[in-house]
């Protein structure tokens, strides 16, 4: 029959193997929205630094699917397909950036929510570990863990904050050739706008790099702390193993 220290070491040890795995995956996986979130801030800044410059177009055009010449920069149409229109309106590609960094925001706030709440349970947990003399010198390892992974969650809901600014920012731009030429002709505010949008995209960029960073740092202290409690489950299971057991038991 499991005794309450069986118990806690089988759980420990299968927190210590899964979430090892766990993290392995959230160590790479932020690099992709890193790329991603580049992408998107490089295509803004091209158009931002076009539109600082460039005279507004006097040309008319006979089909409404001609690219606006003044409107249009290269490097925005190879990085994100944006191409502006004479008769059209905001760029499908715009609608979806700011749809798509929506949806990247609301997911970084579910899972920053989500992971403090766990790393708030677990650093309760580990309060009985405390009471472990084998495990003396891993606390402060299994410790760091939880820490760094709260640090993600925060950084998470920071990423989230960011990238939903962003999307407000956007949002204050008319994305119509009509409405932006007029801004040209005007006080060239749109470009202003452009920048900050794609700063804060930089931002957040640098926020998930080091969520990356923090999780990866896990791994070792992970590995050395799983391969201890396995040593402790497994003389727990031999003859003459109950030498091992919590203090004051």
């Amino acid at each position: 029959m499991q005794t309450e220290r069986d118990q806690l070491l089988l759980t420990v040890r299968n927190l210590a193997r899964f979430h090892r795995e766990h993290e392995k995956f959230y160590s790479e996986s932020p690099f992709h929205d890193v790329i991603r979130l580049q992408r998107n801030s490089r295509a803004l800044k091209a158009l931002a630094e076009r539109w600082s410059v460039v005279a507004p177009s006097g040309e008319t055009s006979l089909s409404p699917f001609a690219g606006a010449s003044d409107l249009n920069d290269d490097r925005a149409t190879e990085t994100l397909g944006i191409l502006f229109m004479e008769g059209g309106g905001e760029p499908a590609e715009i609608t979806n950036l700011k749809r798509d960094l929506s949806a990247l925001g609301e997911a970084n706030r579910a899972i920053g929510q989500w992971l403090a709440s766990a790393m708030s349970a677990a650093w309760d947990m580990l309060e009985a570990l405390l009471s472990y003399p084998e495990l003396a010198d891993l606390l402060a390892e299994r410790h760091r863990i939880v820490s760094n992974d709260w640090q993600c969650a925060s950084t998470a809901e920071l990423i989230a904050r960011n990238l939903d600014r962003a999307v407000a920012i956007l949002g204050r731009v008319d994305f119509t050739p009509a409405a932006l030429r007029a801004d040209l002709t005007a006080h060239r505010v749109v470009p202003r706008y452009l920048f900050s949008a794609s700063e804060m995209l930089d931002y957040a960029a640098d926020l998930a790099a080091h969520s990356a960073v923090l999780t990866h740092e896990n791994e070792r202290r992970w590995r050395i702390f799983h391969e201890r409690v396995d040593q402790m489950v497994g003389a727990a299971d031999t003859p003459g193993g109950n030498e091992i057991r919590p203090e004051g038991r």
